[in-house]
Parts: structure tokens; C-alpha cells; sequence
């Protein structure tokens, strides 16, 4: 069945894997008998031409003009419909994601839609050999922007009160994440949101951290930055501690890293990703650590041991709760975390692409407590 997206390329996976053009702005894609085209405004016309991997590139300007000629009213489901109709198509598979108030116009304009069960491009989820040197050198630059937040840490001193100084100043979890902001946009990559967490902030696996950082607790440091010339993701994380880590953090720290371990050895073609997630759960719970509601939050491991990661940051398939059967060429992340408020929060996220006897780590970056 032929398939259609209205988006913006810089923003919508589907659209970039489909046209490798990346635009800022919406602009529509089609296929018909295995041809796959793309209608560009002027603006993007002769950059198309030169860029985006389809068959056809048709010039949406020329295409509006020529249609107020006719007297004909235009708006954006006007001018796909005429687009559609002068191609014989009359009915398409979009997205779940396609813009509803769109799919509405169209519908009524009698253009058939139906959402793709299993998404637009099933194959996306299995890398080719391209795109897994896309995710391998986002991958590289994400360990580099990892070695700065982490030496920018190790640089500082503590001072009586525990907090760590750098320059004559607070190190603060802001401070880190602008000199990884920073590198990331020398190398041509978008990392605007880092995470760089201290103690209790670091129980929050999403919280960004702010404030000062201080000696002798734990620092959580994901890192997740885009390729902007590819649109291709990077993911790890590393945790650390400036000064001497306690034994409760250590211990923490090591079952964490042998929970990673025991996922490595399970990752494979043909495994149901849900059982790898149950294993670490288990083994975390046989060392101890349990998971629940303490004092009106959880505490333990609370999320999915790992995800998907391509032209997406979360995209399929999880190792999590949810049953997935793993296929050569998934690339999934595997980072089980360990959160309690009284010691603080370990994470260790690598990235790992599956085969059929095992799994190869694609990401690499020394795993060391103490800086």
C-alpha cells in the first residue's frame, strides 16, 4: 500500500529514514509502486534535488501557483490532495503520529487513510551497516562529552563544607552540563539536555541536577547527543564519586555494574528482551536491593533495564516490562540503575547491538567509581 508523511524531517524519525533530508520544516512524502517522492517549497526545491534519497522531488511552489491559476483554492490539504490525485492515489498507510486535523481534511476530500499497525517503516528498527557507523560515531563523540564532564569533576577540590570548587568557584551540575553542551556543539552534535545529577537528585533517573555537587557522593552523568548532520543518537551514562566512595556506595555501584554484566551475557537474536529484564530485577533482589514505595516514593529499580536507540532516542524495542523478541541488528541500550535516597543513584548505560549468538557493546568508556 502506498504510504504518505506530512512532517518535518528534523523532528519526525520516519521522515528522515525515509528521505535522509533533513528540514526544519513539514514537508510531504509519498510512495506509489515502490517510487518514492517528495514535494518541496521552493525554499528547500534545489537543496532536495541534491540531497534527499527518493526517486522524485516535485516543486510545491510551482505546483500552488499553477493551482491559483486555475482558481482553485489552496491550503495544505488542498495542495496534497491535487499532489495525490495527479499521481492516482487514492488511499495511503500513514503513521500513528500523522497530524489528525490533517487526516481529517484529506478525508473529507475523499483520500483514503489507514494507520500502518506495525508503523510505517518496520525495518527501522533493524540497522544496516550504514547506520550502524551513523550510531557508532555519535557514539564516539558521546564518550568524549562523557571524558569532559567527568575530568571537569575530577579538576575541582573540595572545600570544608564538601561542596566541590573549581576556579575559585562552586562546581555546580549546571556548570558541567554547559561544558558538555559546549563540546558537543564543537563537534557538530546537539546535547541540550544533559544530566548530571548529585545524591538525592540522582534518585530521579530523569532529573537534570542543578545546584552545587559536592565531595563523596554519588554523580549520575547521561549523556544522550544528537549527530545534527545524520540525526543519528548517542546514550551512555557513568556514575561517579569525587573523593572516597563508602562501602555502601561501592556496593551499590558493583551490583549495579554486575546487573549490566549479566544482561550482556542474555542479549541475543531469538530472546524475549522482558526475560533479561526479569533476570536483572532478580539478581538485584537476591543481593538485597529491593524495589517499592518508601516514605511516598519508589526506590530500587524502577525502569526498563534498556530501549531501542537510531534516528529516536527511545524507539523500539524495549527490554522492559513489555515482551520483545530481540532480531539481529537491534541496537538497544542496556543500563539497569539502582536509586535509594539515603545513598544515592547508580546508573551505567552502554549501547550494544544484537547477533545472532550474542550482543556486541558498541559504546566504550572506562567504568570507574572514584575520579
Amino acid at each position: 500500500m502506498n504510504r504518505l508523511i506530512y512532517a518535518a524531517s528534523e523532528n519526525d524519525a520516519d521522515m528522515l529514514y525515509a528521505t535522509r533530508f533533513l528540514a526544519p520544516d513539514a514537508f510531504l512524502y509519498f510512495e506509489k509502486a515502490g517510487r518514492s517522492h517528495v514535494a518541496l517549497s521552493q525554499l528547500e526545491f534545489d537543496r532536495g534535488r541534491k540531497e534527499a534519497r527518493v526517486d522524485c522531488v516535485i516543486n510545491q511552489s510551482e505546483l500552488v501557483r499553477d493551482m491559483r491559476k486555475q482558481g482553485k483554492r489552496v491550503d495544505t490539504s488542498s495542495w496534497i490532495v491535487e499532489v495525490l490525485r495527479r499521481h492516482r492515489i487514492g488511499s495511503a498507510q500513514v503513521a500513528s503520529s500523522f497530524p489528525v486535523g490533517l487526516a481529517d481534511a484529506l478525508r473529507k476530500k475523499g483520500i483514503r487513510l489507514v494507520v500502518a499497525r506495525d508503523g510505517l517503516f518496520p525495518e527501522r528498527v533493524c540497522k544496516k551497516a550504514e547506520e550502524l557507523k551513523s550510531i557508532r560515531h555519535a557514539l564516539k563523540v558521546t564518550a568524549e562529552l562523557l571524558g569532559h564532564g567527568i575530568e571537569t569533576i575530577r579538576a575541582s577540590r573540595p572545600a570544608r563544607n564538601g561542596v566541590l570548587m573549581l576556579g575559585g568557584s562552586p562546581l555546580t551540575s549546571e556548570r558541567v552540563q554547559s561544558v558538555i553542551r559546549m563540546e558537543a556543539s564543537r563537534r557538530g552534535f546537539d546535547a541540550s539536555r544533559p544530566i548530571v545529577a548529585g545524591g538525592a537528585q540522582g534518585c530521579d533517573p530523569h532529573d537534570r541536577g542543578h545546584g552545587k555537587l559536592r565531595a563523596n557522593e554519588l554523580i549520575i552523568l547521561d549523556i544522550f547527543p544528537r549527530d545534527l548532520a545524520t540525526g543519528y543518537w548517542g546514550d551512555m551514562t557513568r556514575t561517579v564519586v569525587k573523593g572516597r566512595a563508602g562501602e555502601v556506595q561501592r556496593k551499590l555501584f558493583e551490583t549495579v555494574r554486575q546487573g549490566q554484566k549479566l544482561a550482556f551475557a542474555r542479549l541475543r537474536a531469538g530472546v524475549d528482551g522482558k526475560s533479561i529484564h526479569e533476570a536483572v530485577e532478580g539478581f538485584f533482589r537476591e543481593k538485597g536491593y529491593k524495589t517499592g514505595n518508601e516514605s511516598g516514593r519508589y526506590e530500587g529499580f524502577f525502569h526498563g533495564t534498556g530501549h531501542g536507540l537510531g534516528l529516536e532516542i527511545h524507539e523500539s524495542p524495549r527490554v522492559s516490562t513489555v515482551s520483545h523478541k530481540l532480531k539481529r541488528g537491534h541496537v538497544v541500550t542496556v543500563e539497569p540503575g539502582l536509586y535509594y535516597l539515603k545513598t544515592g543513584g547508580v546508573r551505567i548505560e552502554d549501547v550494544v547491538v544484537i547477533g545472532r549468538g550474542g550482543c556486541e557493546v558498541l559504546s566504550h568508556f572506562p567504568v570507574q567509581l572514584e575520579v
